[in-house]
């Protein structure tokens, strides 16, 4: 068989359940990145570095909860705190002594974080932090890096994809998008040629590089950043969404020893609950604060809401999984488990007689049949019908994974990383025997 009939053949509760999706939701998913070609597959539960679909097949996980996972599916400690929690309410309406102790565990941990406000989504953060950088520095514009990605809302949506002139999404406006300057990734002439302009009133990127390291940032570049926006009054804005203490237990600004003035984050963050955050300089977060002078509060201040903002059962499983991550040791293995399967599967590569290469930096892996990235970035749309192959022969042999990249967490296994080698191996393979790379 193919490897579409022999995912066709061992999926049939799952294409079902595509099929029924589709009457019932947009295109049957409900994340774009869930988009797989011919359907996706359903999972019904996870555990650990494991999951099982409604097929009963089961699954080593590199998906992770799209990064968020990094203690792996159900945690003791975390299911522990969230049912604990979930006796004494899911939504309090009001403040209470967690969010507090949620918010003092991020401003230990990361380098920038000197007070830290709470949102649900990491789009909802960097849309408050760009809203912030814009009422401190009283600037219209910011500047993003072409091939990074910060979500999904309006602001944001400007050279994420090649080709970088056509915006992420249709239904933005013109004069939103006037609003963004995109720059080359690991440009810093670019940027200061931008700055001087006057009107910009942040930089924002992802530090490790545009979406989880894609597009690796050069080393050196990140310092750059920081002085020349510092020279010209710009914030610097880290989104540490995907690297938010993954690299480190202080994130990306830990590992590379460069402190943004805001950093928005989530996934990890959250514990693998919904949440989101904003941290950063106090003179630039106190923005969001009263004052109980009305006209300041009405003109000055940024308005910020949102109705499960620092929920309590979000709060209690952020709270058990940053007391872990506070130890650099779960860093260190996770990053030694990401090197040896980045090696091994650039073997596995080499020994199926498949095109490409496998490369990333601290726990995150990224198979390209195009080879490696400019400093650029990818300079033309990549061949996305072969990685939705690739996923779905790799569903095929036991291992899911997103379509570009993965994630490793602090609990795989030496036997897991192993395992995970052979099977990609013979994906690779079945994808030769195919003749998909002429």
């Amino acid at each position: 068989m193919t490897i579409a009939e022999r995912y066709r053949a061992l999926h049939p509760r799952s294409a079902a359940l595509a099929e029924r999706a589709r009457s019932a939701i947009p295109g049957g998913i409900t994340h774009d990145i869930r988009y797989l070609q011919p359907f996706p597959v359903y999972i019904e539960a996870a555990r650990g570095t494991r999951k099982w679909d409604v097929d009963g097949r089961e699954y080593i996980d590199y998906w992770m909860g799209h990064g968020a996972l990094f203690l792996g599916h159900g945690h003791p400690a975390v299911v522990a705190a969230v049912q604990a929690q979930m006796e004494r309410g899911t939504h309090l309406g009001a403040s209470h002594e967690l969010e507090v102790r949620w918010a003092e565990l991020v401003n230990r941990l990361v380098p920038s974080a000197e007070l830290t406000r709470f949102t649900m989504s990491g789009t909802e953060a960097t849309h408050l932090a760009i809203r912030l950088a814009r009422a401190f520095t009283g600037r219209p514009r910011i500047v993003k890096l072409a091939g990074h990605f910060h979500g999904w809302h309006d602001g944001v949506v400007a050279g994420v994809n090649p080709p970088y002139e056509v915006p992420l999404s249709a239904g933005v406006p013109g004069a939103t998008l006037d609003q963004v300057v995109v720059c080359p990734p690991n440009d810093i002439k670019a940027v200061a040629t931008v700055l001087e302009r006057g009107d910009i009133a942040a930089v924002i990127l992802e530090p490790a590089g545009g979406q989880a390291g894609t597009t690796p940032t050069i080393p050196g570049y990140l310092q750059e950043l920081r002085a020349v926006t510092e020279r010209y009054g710009t914030l610097l804005i880290f989104d540490e969404v995907i690297t938010g203490f993954r690299y480190a237990p202080g994130g990306a600004q830990e590992y590379f020893g460069v402190t943004p003035d805001l950093t928005t984050l989530a996934k990890i963050v959250a514990g693998g609950l919904p949440g989101g955050a904003v941290c950063g300089r106090r003179d630039v977060m106190l923005r969001l604060a009263h004052r109980g002078d009305p006209t300041w509060d009405r003109t000055e201040r940024v308005a910020h809401a949102g109705t499960f903002n620092a929920n309590p059962l979000s709060a209690a499983a952020g709270i058990a999984t940053l007391e872990r991550c506070a130890d650099a040791s779960l860093h260190a293995r996770a990053n030694k488990a990401g090197e040896e399967l980045r090696r091994g599967l650039n073997e596995a590569l080499r020994r199926a007689g498949a095109p490409g290469v496998c490369y990333g930096e601290a726990s995150i892996f990224h198979v390209s049949f195009e080879g490696l990235p400019g400093l650029a970035g990818f300079d033309r749309p990549r061949r996305t019908e072969l990685y939705h192959l690739l996923r779905c022969a790799l569903l095929n042999e036991g291992v899911d994974c997103s379509v570009y990249h993965g994630w490793v967490s602090a609990v795989h296994t030496d036997e897991d990383i192993q395992q995970t080698i052979a099977a990609y191996e013979r994906a690779f393979r079945a994808m030769v025997a195919e003749g998909v790379f002429r």
